[in-house]
């Protein structure tokens, strides 16, 4: 038992070093972001970055924003890019938010009341009382709807799901009009990465409140595999989230104060909004048994 013992520990030692190892030359062969190209060499990173927008509107201007760097605690500036309008510039209904507001709540919301029927009462099958000559009504046994302590006709039997897919015209629409909100607010911050020097958490809380981003924000990437320094970082506050892109909804936005996205994140928005908001194809109607199928 000693010897087996020793085997798996040393076993969890090889596999551990060889994780460290990897993870090591995965940093060593690193992309550098933004910034440190800026360091290197300010002529490398343009003021203005151009990007191509699918099937924008020759009648409706783009919409611009600033590209900054979570690598400084000052708000360091590194160009301008330029936003899709049919998804940033969106008319503002009000309507569309409540409709997606109103189906996140209900999404996990279960109906448990439950009432019994006249074969659910343990109660005597006996006649109540004689058919005729007491002037009473004729009752056949206590479970009568008629008696107080009786069955319930046409009540609720639970637990029943609240739960009720929305069409994908308004979830795509709440996404946009969110979006829009964000960015008319000067709410909406775009970066280079999530790359931060440090997980100390007192750095992430010195660069919200220099750039005076608010009490919450959301950090929003194009994965799920967030960078270690931030999600260490970002763990001791409760107001400060961080999400992927898949996982982006307009209950999070809203509740937060400060909306950031990295520039991956952008083009993916852009990308999943637009098909969904220009695709002709017939939605099926939802259901139940193949949900899994559907969506």
């Amino acid at each position: 038992r000693y010897l087996w013992r020793n085997s798996i520990c040393q076993q969890k030692i090889d596999i551990t070093l060889k994780y460290t190892d990897e993870a090591s030359g995965s940093k060593a062969n690193k992309e550098p972001t933004l910034y440190e190209k800026f360091l290197k060499n300010p002529k490398s990173v343009p003021l203005i970055t151009s990007r191509k927008l699918e099937n924008c509107n020759k009648y409706r201007q783009p919409r611009q924003a600033w590209l900054e760097t979570l690598s400084t605690v000052e708000d360091h500036k590194l160009g301008m890019l330029d936003l899709h309008p049919d998804i940033f510039a969106v008319h503002p209904r009000l309507d569309i938010l409540y409709h997606n507001l109103r189906w996140q709540e209900f999404y996990k919301k279960i109906d448990y009341n439950w009432t019994p029927s006249r074969g659910d009462l343990d109660v005597s099958g006996g006649k109540q009382m004689p058919q005729k000559g007491t002037g009473r009504a004729r009752n056949r046994n206590r479970s009568s709807i008629m008696f107080r302590t009786g069955a319930k006709p046409l009540g609720p039997k639970g637990p029943r799901a609240l739960f009720y897919m929305l069409p994908k015209q308004y979830r795509v629409q709440g996404l946009c009009t969110a979006l829009s909100f964000k960015y008319a607010q000067n709410n909406l911050h775009i970066v280079d990465s999530l790359e931060i020097p440090t997980d100390d958490p007192e750095y992430i809380q010195d660069l919200i409140d220099t750039r005076f981003w608010g009490f919450s924000a959301l950090f929003v990437d194009d994965t799920d595999y967030m960078p270690e320094n931030i999600t260490y970082a970002l763990a001791e506050f409760p107001s400060y989230n961080i999400l992927p892109v898949y996982g982006l909804n307009v209950r999070d936005m809203l509740k937060h104060e400060t909306l950031i996205l990295t520039l991956a994140a952008v083009e993916k928005i852009e990308q999943k909004l637009l098909f969904h908001s220009s695709r002709n194809k017939r939605s099926s109607k939802f259901s139940m048994d193949t949900r899994y199928d559907q969506y």
